[in-house]
């Protein structure tokens, strides 16, 4: 009789179930033995897997680096900063007519933040010229269609732009209506591209101004548009550039010792009292906080990268079929077995756990190496078009549960299936 036990035992592959941790143990290491017996279905199935988490997380880090990147390249400022203009610029497609009725802001409102508030560090005034390009000429040299920047001298101390060759233009300059222009990486190479561009005259429409400066190329995200413009003072931008289009905003960074929250209450304030809104009525301007970008890009990249998760993630759905047809085969194939398994006294739940167990393992094994696969990908991705290597922690965690839980969820049917088998029919199957 125990002789005929042991064959049993030796048939089926397994021991005697054991409780509590012993199941769980035991299950997992049947599952490893049944890997190996059929490697290559097995291992179709771990690829397949593999290559939808490899997917997944890579577009996650990419995307957590790309939200990082976008917000060092157009954030551009190291201190908590406010934008002040006459509209709200992620309103989108409102009726502006009534908001352009406003009074703009202008140099003197800049002049007042400047003096009279407290929390403020420094202030810049910038000219909008609503999307109009120039080309810029010296001798036979000329440039694309840039954008020319009307701005105060702090632009370059306030801003992440570093001096390239020469100097920013001085508060002095600005003052007098100085025809001087500091260049972007673009059209100094374009220019200049085998000589030095510093204290040269280059033609803008009917006016000459002299260089004073070069920027560094930004190597930001939008590629090389981003080095195609040139700055200058907002003075002289205003006598030979300016018209009726065009519209004023004002930067402002905030001191270190004061709260942006702070900084955005004595700014409002102060404009109130100098443009004459009224106790209850609603500001004739609108304050912009860095948060306020930081968050619009956030949710921007966000819901990008959660399309994108979404779409790569059917690939994971597809590994779920596959290993739903992979344990209905296995069931088939280990009809005997179950029926020996549940002779010795193993119960449904036993069976069920066996598969199930099985079947995640699969799952979680393909999970483990896509999140490797997806680390590298991502990290080459990221030098290759240089953004920030930024891996969320969350996701991977969330990468190998997602993994385990398909194989879970598309296991329960042949694990059920096998759970329910009728000892007797199951003991005289070939």
């Amino acid at each position: 009789m125990a002789d005929g036990k042991n064959d049993l035992k030796r048939e089926s592959g397994v021991n005697i179930q054991r409780s509590g941790n012993g199941i769980w143990r035991e299950n997992f290491k049947q599952a490893i033995v049944i890997i190996r017996s059929h490697k290559m279905r097995s291992g179709l199935l771990i690829v397949g897997v593999a290559i939808g988490v490899t997917t997944v997380l890579a577009i996650v880090t990419v995307m957590s680096g790309l939200g990082k990147r976008v917000q060092q390249d157009i954030l551009s400022v190291n201190k908590p900063y406010l934008i002040v203009s006459r509209f709200d610029p992620f309103a989108g497609s409102q009726d502006r007519r009534d908001l352009l009725r406003r009074k703009k802001l202008t140099s003197y409102d800049a002049d007042a933040i400047e003096k009279e508030c407290s929390t403020v560090d420094k202030v810049d005034l910038q000219i909008d010229s609503q999307g109009r390009m120039s080309v810029l000429r010296y001798a036979n040299e000329r440039t694309n269609l840039i954008q020319i920047v009307g701005a105060s001298h702090n632009f370059g101390v306030m801003f992440s732009f570093s001096i390239e060759k020469g100097r920013f233009f001085t508060k002095f300059e600005q003052d007098h209506r100085a025809r001087i222009i500091v260049l972007g990486y673009g059209p100094a190479k374009d220019l200049f591209p085998h000589r030095d561009p510093i204290g040269k005259m280059i033609k803008i429409d009917t006016h000459r101004y002299k260089v004073v400066g070069t920027m560094e190329s930004r190597e930001n995200i939008m590629g090389s548009i981003s080095d195609n413009y040139a700055i200058v003072p907002y003075t002289i931008y205003e006598k030979d550039r300016s018209t009726k289009w065009d519209d004023y905003s004002i930067a402002v960074t905030i001191s270190d010792q004061f709260t942006l929250e702070e900084g955005t209450e004595e700014v409002t304030a102060l404009l109130r009292k100098r443009r004459g809104v009224k106790p209850g009525e609603e500001n004739n301007f609108y304050v912009t906080t860095s948060e306020s970008f930081k968050e619009m890009l956030g949710n921007i990249t966000r819901y990008i990268g959660l399309v994108l998760v979404v779409i790569s993630s059917i690939g994971l759905m597809v590994g779920g079929i596959g290993v739903m047809n992979i344990m209905l085969i296995s069931v088939t194939e280990r009809t005997r077995e179950i029926g020996i398994r549940m002779a010795m006294g193993a119960r449904k739940n036993d069976i069920l756990q066996q598969f199930l167990i099985e079947a995640a393992t699969l799952t979680g094994a393909g999970g483990i190496i896509g999140i490797i696969l997806g680390l590298f990908a991502a990290r080459g991705v990221a030098a290759l078009i240089h953004f920030p290597y930024s891996v969320p922690i969350i996701w991977i965690i969330i990468a190998f549960a997602f993994s385990t839980s398909i194989g879970l969820i598309f296991g329960l049917y042949p694990a059920n299936k096998a759970a329910k088998m009728d000892p007797i029919v199951a003991l005289r199957a070939e």
